[in-house]
């Protein structure tokens, strides 16, 4: 009983990698970026780099264009933050930039 329930345990891991491994490879370069990014200069923190991002946007003056950049990556850090929450995971392991 207890290989059975093993053996399903290691199927149900390989199910989540491979959803980890499919949403990393469907990620966007812009995605992919912050993802390494937060990895090396935020050290994991998403919440660092929003805060970073957001006093960026606070600060005089600042370019149109690099606002509504920052205000973009703010939107896709919520999305890929949600995704590391739901599947326990950190995308650095998975996503390398090409």
């Amino acid at each position: 009983m207890a290989k059975r329930t093993k053996n399903r345990e290691n199927q149900e891991d390989l199910q989540a990698d491979a959803v980890v491994r499919d949403y990393a490879e469907a990620l966007g370069n812009e995605s992919k970026m912050l993802v390494v990014l937060k990895s090396q200069l935020y050290s994991g923190s998403w919440d660092t780099m929003v805060d970073d991002l957001n006093n960026r946007l606070k600060g005089k003056p600042y370019i149109f264009k690099l606002t509504n950049r920052i205000n973009d990556d703010v939107a896709r850090i919520e999305e890929l933050r949600s995704f590391e929450k739901a599947n326990g995971v950190d995308l650095a392991d998975y996503v390398e930039l090409t």
